[in-house]
């Protein structure tokens, strides 16, 4: 029986006929910013040949706060660098701008018994370098994310999963067949096709394994709508139009995707026309955006979470009481409001309203300084001593919400707090150690979740076995096995608005707000942004 009902539509044809104003549509010039392929149009019945002509080159230039750690789609875990790897890799499937999951490389997906899901592959489909996708292709892809033997250590090892490990004569976990491959799970995985539709890129077998790394993360060999042209670490990466694409090939010819971690920056570049799209636009900046003729702001509450984790392991934050008074200290509604000019909504667990597993029975811990205090004596640990680390402008205001924090940490009696300001690439090494020991002991970071389930935040960062875990707890690990093994969607969704009561309680964060994508776009554009951050250049048309 299949569990994915009526829902393969095939992405580009579903977003073709959404319009050209449809939801991810991104459009616009920014100097000179083509040099794309093009391709010649057709002439219309009894028109001359002689008259044909080719369209005019359409570049989209994207300014974001930050640039990926390298190429390789499996061996990161940034929003930023999967915009960026995003124009040249595919998944099986993929999501509408609705989170709904539409068809991508699979055309049809099912799940032929509890634990086993199968995927029938499209046809015709290449890689830029011309060479077939092959059922042999996707097998080895999942199993080079989920297995550290088959050449990377993925941090993306939990997001599709555990597979069921091969014992003697059974099934292989990961099997390629004609046209299709089946993978089988060590356990039900109730949210089997949620993550294909959000993860694992495809990469060609014989590509990866006749390259080294530092060659993959230079270089693309994916199957999606555009072709890397060039790249500069760390500067900016240009994509070329992949006219042999197996959908509907882009009005986009060519797409530069640079950063800038100053606000500022990114703004001056929308307003001098040198940028299309420009990411977290501050909310000082947003009236000049929007009183220009040359751009307008967008935005849209995102799937991702802003906290301040604490490392469980480690004094003071060892103490479930001095985590609780950090909850306290910090006046997140003022935050909200006065650093975000009301681009975000307090939170109070690590779930969404939005997601499953959301507890609406659970309420924000007050502001209240007092209770701050007196819980910071009852864990034993006054006059601690705490710094908080923030990354440079990879979040809206990320610098200003961690200084506003602090400050309001500082203003304890019995705790002193500083912050410390380090650049996005550098503090994300730290933060996906591959052990706690080397990890911060407390700092803040986003978490974007585009599953809409809540196992996919509390697994990864509040388990035990969680790739980026900051917390170990023997009753959190139980609610989550018994999620995973849950058939009945509306006991498993109890069992995690359960998990999310406990970690209300536990207080392994500081518990902030929901991010607002804030955008500045040029007025050539016609755009509506994604809940899930992604920027699908793809879609493009210009007005």
């Amino acid at each position: 029986m299949s569990d994915k009902t009526d829902r393969t539509v095939d992405r580009r044809s579903y977003l073709a006929a959404a319009g050209t104003a449809a939801a991810t549509a991104l459009a616009g010039c920014a100097g000179d910013t083509g040099g794309g392929e093009t391709t010649e149009t057709g002439t219309e019945s009894g028109a001359d040949e002689e008259t044909a002509t080719e369209p005019a080159e359409f570049g989209v230039t994207v300014t974001m706060g930050q640039m990926d750690s390298g190429l390789d789609p499996q061996n990161h875990a940034e929003t930023n660098t999967n915009i960026i790897v995003g124009k040249a890799y595919e998944g099986l499937m993929d999501r509408d701008k609705e989170g709904g999951i539409v068809a991508a490389l699979a055309t049809d997906w099912e799940r032929v018994e509890p634990g086993v899901a199968r995927f029938t592959l499209r046809d015709g489909v290449q890689f830029h370098s011309g060479d077939p996708l092959t059922a042999e292709d996707v097998a080895y892809s999942i199993r080079r994310i989920v297995f550290n033997d088959v050449g990377i250590a993925s941090p993306q090892s939990t997001d599709l999963g555990t597979l069921e490990p091969r014992e003697g004569d059974s099934p292989p976990p990961v099997e390629a067949g004609d046209g299709e491959v089946t993978v089988r799970f060590d356990g039900l995985n109730p949210i089997v096709f949620q993550l294909f539709a959000t993860n694992g890129e495809i990469l060609r077998q014989s590509w990866v394994e006749e390259n080294g790394e530092d060659y993959i993360n230079r270089n693309t060999n994916g199957t999606g709508p555009f072709r890397l042209s060039e790249y500069d670490s760390g500067n900016r990466v240009v994509f070329e139009r992949n006219d042999e694409y197996w959908g509907d090939v882009p009005e986009v010819t060519e797409t530069t995707l640079n950063a800038s971690s100053e606000s500022s920056t990114r703004v001056n570049r929308l307003l001098a026309d040198e940028s299309d799209i420009v990411t977290n636009v501050p909310p000082q900046e947003v009236a000049r955006v929007n009183e220009s003729d040359l751009a307008e702001i967008s935005s849209v509450p995102s799937t991702r979470i802003i906290f301040l984790q604490m490392r469980y392991d480690v004094e003071p934050f060892s103490s479930q009481a001095f985590r609780q008074a950090l909850n306290h200290a910090v006046n997140v509604e003022e935050i909200v409001e006065n650093v975000l000019n009301g681009f975000g909504s307090v939170t109070n667990q690590p779930t969404l309203e939005q997601f499953t597993g959301y507890n609406p029975d659970l309420d924000p811990y007050p502001y209240d300084p007092d209770r701050a205090e007196e819980l910071v004596e009852e864990s034993g640990f006054a006059g601690a001593e705490i710094t908080l680390e923030t990354p440079i402008g990879r979040y809206l205001k990320d610098v200003e919400i961690a200084q506003a924090a602090a400050a309001d940490i500082d203003e304890l009696p019995n705790v002193s707090c500083e912050v410390e300001q380090r650049e996005f690439n550098a503090l994300v090494q730290d933060v996906t150690a591959e052990t706690i020991e080397d990890r911060p002991h407390f700092n803040l970071l986003g978490w974007g979740n585009a599953e809409f389930d809540a196992s996919q935040t509390i697994t990864p960062l509040l388990s035990s076995g969680g790739d980026l875990t900051m917390l170990k707890n023997d009753e959190i690990d139980g609610l989550l096995a018994d999620a995973e093994s849950e058939a009945d969607r509306e006991a498993r969704e109890e069992i995690l608005q359960e998990t999310n009561a406990r970690l209300n309680e536990l207080a392994p964060w500081v518990f902030m707000h929901q991010q607002f994508s804030v955008y500045g776009t040029s007025t050539d554009i016609s755009w509506e942004p994604r809940a899930d951050e992604f920027i699908d250049v793809d879609t493009v048309s210009q007005m």
